[in-house]
């Protein structure tokens, strides 16, 4: 599983743009992972876009995770779904989705990802790591050094969330994380193509920066 470069395509916060050319493109241009949130959209209109997505992924052989909606994710036959810590317990979704789902869950403090792992988590995404306008409910932004704090104590892949960009994605890298997820930088860029084949570069030559030392 490949999480160097995490796209969340968020319904909130660009409306009325194309969600799946937009899942194209960043598909085309290096995207590892793909998950879809809607915090605000009504059922219908969830599953209609987890759907034009999916086929999207399905093309490309990307993973589809659903944010926080395990009854959309089984819907759509998602790769598997992201949960917060308020969200449905992991140890229940895993029991729900079985061994080959994906399940991710978010973390802020080595507490929180043992207990995920325990739970039966397969990936964590740690942040708020910058301070970011996308999610209302990310807190404090707690640095790198959360990464770096987590790594020790967690073997599952740990995914850096929150004001993520181009200028500070390799921090990220350099703290212990197995790839960055992003959604402003991309998703707020007038060229999402560029932005993501960028992104993975850094990501890519901070991991390489790493195997040399």
């Amino acid at each position: 599983m490949d999480y160097d470069l995490y796209v969340v395509i968020d319904e909130d916060y660009r409306p009325g743009l194309d969600l799946a050319q937009l899942t194209h493109a960043v598909a085309e241009n290096g995207a590892s992972v793909i998950q879809l949130r809607c915090k605000h959209s009504c059922d219908q209109r969830f599953y209609d876009l987890a759907l034009s997505l999916r086929q999207v992924t399905l093309c490309y052989r990307l993973p589809l995770i659903i944010n926080d909606r395990l009854d959309i994710a089984l819907a759509v036959d998602a790769d598997g779904v992201h949960l917060g810590q308020e969200d449905l317990p992991a140890s229940v979704a895993r029991r729900i989705l079985g061994e080959g789902k994906i399940i991710g869950v978010s973390a802020a403090t080595p507490e929180e990802a043992r207990l995920a792992a325990e739970a039966g988590a397969s990936y964590l995404g740690v942040g708020a790591i910058f301070a970011t306008g996308t999610k209302s409910d990310a807190g404090d932004p707690i640095g790198p050094e959360a990464i770096s704090a987590i790594r020790p104590v967690c073997s599952l892949p740990l995914v850096g969330i929150g004001g993520i960009a181009l200028a500070n994605a390799a921090s990220v890298i350099r703290a212990g994380g197995d790839g960055v997820a992003i959604v402003s930088a991309i998703m707020g860029s007038d060229d999402p193509a560029s932005a993501t084949a960028a992104l993975l570069r850094t990501v890519k030559a901070a991991k390489s920066e790493l195997l040399v030392r």
